[in-house]
């Protein structure tokens, strides 16, 4: 790396794939925080075909800051990976490049680590509806510091904090213990964010909403499609294998169960959705069906991981090529 500004306290992780409609507003708020102590921004661009590599080196140029890592196309999982060896930081946070930040989005969640003495900051955020310019705050809201025990709760609950890696701050070494590798599917933060909470001794969360999340039609929750369903099971089920593993599911079970409601419900309004968008309701009431009943294998207290991955092939329009639902 060249240029790079010295002894950053923070780094931030932006992967940016085909984003030249909004990088340029994420780079903007991310180089315009309000915080004084000095911190890095590393974006990766993960073999874009658009005009997005061109943004990003732009702003590398007007800022030292700003580093750019260019990689052929790998995943976001790969391309977050790739920032986590680069980040020279001793705390980490995760920006998508498609969304954007207030300007004391820094600040305030550096001060609540540093206040507190805590591992990890969360704040809360705006869903903002690109297509007609609308911003949704998200309505579920705590405040406080948690030890881990209580963190975690909260976390598994997936409501109050939620699994994203994005509107948190992270000490590095949080990455480090836990091991950590993202897995290349979609809903990676959900499959892996509590072994990083399992390694905080104290969360604090601030009741103010500090990121603004993009939904477009290609965004992550815009565009729903059988793979993205299927990840989602498949992060609740290692979620499991890792309480197991770690023999503390007992502990979080009731936590683990409300995850896994919270899953079902949400992917049945995704089944109805596909269904719809394809005006085909044929199968939908049969997959609903085979969804329970993986999901219940999910919170069964003898976890068996293969029959919850042979329930998955039978349901989210596997081999139905003819209704034309795989993507």
């Amino acid at each position: 790396m060249e240029n790079l500004i010295e002894n950053p306290k923070i780094s931030i992780i932006v992967p940016a794939y085909n984003v030249g409609k909004y990088v340029g507003q994420c780079l903007y708020t991310l180089t315009h925080q309000t915080i004084q102590i000095p911190y890095e921004i590393i974006v990766i661009n993960d073999g874009s075909t658009d005009n997005s590599l061109e943004i990003l080196q732009q702003y590398a140029a007007a800022d030292g800051r700003v580093h750019v890592i260019d990689q052929s196309n790998s995943g976001v999982s790969a391309a977050r990976t790739a920032g986590l060896h680069a980040a020279r930081g001793e705390f980490i946070c995760f920006v998508d490049g498609d969304d954007y930040v207030a300007e004391n989005y820094l600040e305030l969640l550096y001060r609540a680590c540093t206040l507190n003495n805590a591992d990890i900051s969360c704040c809360y955020y705006y869903w903002h509806l690109v297509s007609n310019d609308i911003l949704f705050e998200y309505p579920f809201r705590c405040r406080g510091v948690y030890d881990t025990e209580q963190a975690l709760n909260i976390l598994l609950r997936d409501v109050l904090i939620q699994s994203f890696l994005w509107c948190k701050l992270y000490r590095k070494e949080l990455f480090i213990k836990s091991g950590v590798r993202f897995p290349n599917m979609c809903f990676e933060d959900l499959a892996v964010l509590h072994k990083i909470f399992a390694q905080a001794k104290n969360v604090a969360i601030i009741d103010e909403p500090l990121y603004y999340y993009n939904m477009h039609k290609d965004s992550t929750l815009g565009k729903i499609n059988p793979r993205k369903v299927d990840d989602y099971i498949r992060a609740i089920a290692m979620i499991r294998m890792t309480l197991d593993k770690s023999g503390q599911y007992s502990k979080y079970r009731d936590s683990y169960h409300a995850l896994a409601k919270k899953t079902y419900s949400n992917c049945c309004y995704f089944l109805m959705k596909m269904h719809l968008q394809k005006k085909d309701p044929r199968g939908l009431f049969s997959d609903i069906v085979r969804l329970r009943r993986v999901v219940n294998s999910c919170c069964a207290e003898r976890f068996n991981h293969e029959a919850v991955q042979d329930g998955l092939t039978d349901i989210f329009y596997r081999n139905k090529n003819k209704r034309g639902f795989v993507e």
